[in-house]
């Protein structure tokens, strides 16, 4: 015989089958009142993870629709912020106890579920978070044909190159027991030419930055095309330089005087080797024990960039790492972001941000949402270019279960 829970989660998930976006807080809603949940509310992120923004559909006791909440001034913000369950101060004994539970896709954030159940304990823990697992899967698995939620997540209209771009972009967020991939891309809707790739094959990390010339809807189509290009030569089985010089060939092929710079590498997860091609770009960064121990340098100088057909002679590269290290990719416009009255943010400082957020004990996703709007105040809250950040940990042990 099932149990309550039993039949909240099956029922909810035969009855998503044919539902859509819109009708998911309805049905959670109706399912969680059989374990005593009342007042269910479901928030989604903004793409700049800046505001927690309700499903459609959603209404206050007076029928107002719910308004967005902001993720850093609240405590749906902070369960959303610490990954973690937050209860509001205690209701009277016969309202019931309030909390926020926050939603994640494997170390996606996805946002909150807000409820209220009448008493909270082990149970009612244990029951919450199997609901909010669920209730990630489902907002996950209906998303990518969903107008509604693309325009919900949205705060203003977005660019051509924009929208390209973010619907061939991987989550900003991965995690499995070896390691955790994180990544940050602004402006979230004029970006140009910025683009990061990554794909677990077996024991191999594929990792890809590029940044490609200009700030507009051909820059876009040129750091697609890179991307297509890798991604395509690398499922195929070609070795990183082959690589990167097929993406030369096809940004050549498809465009005059276009060009993009970027980095190709793959991390072993077994051994900690990384290897990597430095096309014309930044060198990646490794910060290890509270220190920046690292700047992996080509030699004698970087490939030059993809897209003139010159070739290369430094080739792939190599670098051991240890376990618990963290790897910093970036383009320039994080440590060329200028203020006002024309202060760079630096490559110290934001090495000396991740490093400080670190040590305080910050995941690597929410290290990179404060990260990009520390940036967005030091230029007063508009970028001068694409500014695109990817870190790579290589975790200090096997765990049998997800940490963010």
């Amino acid at each position: 015989m099932q149990s309550d829970g039993e039949r909240v989660l099956g029922g909810l998930l035969e009855s998503m089958h044919l539902a859509a976006m819109e009708d998911l807080p309805a049905l959670v809603s109706a399912h969680v009142r059989l374990i005593g949940c009342s007042d269910t509310v479901i928030y989604v992120t903004d793409l700049q993870q800046q505001v927690l923004v309700p499903l459609p559909g959603q209404r206050e006791e007076s029928g107002e629709p719910l308004e967005p909440i902001r993720i850093d001034t609240t405590m749906p913000g902070r369960a959303f912020r610490a990954v973690e369950i937050v209860q509001a101060k205690p209701l009277a004994a016969e309202e019931g106890q309030r909390v926020w539970v926050p939603l994640l896709d494997g170390t996606e954030r996805v946002g909150v579920l807000g409820t209220t159940v009448a008493a909270y304990d082990e149970l009612a823990e244990w029951r919450l978070k199997q609901l909010a697992s669920l209730v990630s899967v489902l907002v996950v698995s209906k998303r990518p044909h969903s107008d509604s939620y693309a325009r919900l997540v949205r705060v203003r209209p977005m660019a051509l190159s924009a929208e390209v771009m973010w619907n061939l972009l991987p989550p900003g967020t991965y995690a499995n027991e070896d390691v955790v991939v994180s990544a940050a891309l602004e402006p979230a809707y004029e970006m140009g030419g910025d683009a990061y790739d990554y794909a677990v094959d077996g024991s191999v990390l594929h990792l890809a930055l590029f940044d490609a010339m200009g700030h507009d809807t051909s820059a876009g189509l040129t750091a697609t095309v890179a991307m297509g290009s890798c991604r395509h030569n690398r499922r195929q089985g070609m070795e990183l330089p082959a690589i990167s010089e097929a993406v030369d060939a096809a940004i050549k092929e498809q465009f005059t005087g276009r060009f993009a710079t970027g980095i190709l590498a793959c991390l072993d997860l077994r051994t900690g080797l990384l290897s990597w091609v430095n096309r014309g770009h930044h060198p990646p960064l490794v910060i290890r024990g509270g220190q920046c121990v690292a700047t992996l340098e080509s030699v004698p100088i970087p490939d030059p960039p993809m897209g003139f057909g010159l070739g290369f002679s430094t080739g792939l590269l190599r670098y051991q790492l240890q376990r618990g290290d963290r790897l910093l990719f970036y383009t320039d416009g994080i440590i060329e972001a200028q203020s006002p009255d024309g202060e760079t943010f630096g490559l110290e400082r934001f090495v000396d941000f991740i490093i400080r957020q670190e040590a305080d004990g910050v995941s690597a996703p929410e290290t990179l949402r404060r990260l990009i709007q520390a940036i967005l105040r030091h230029q007063s809250g508009s970028l001068q270019d694409d500014a695109t950040v990817m870190t790579v940990e290589w975790r200090t042990e096997r765990r049998h279960q997800l940490i963010l």
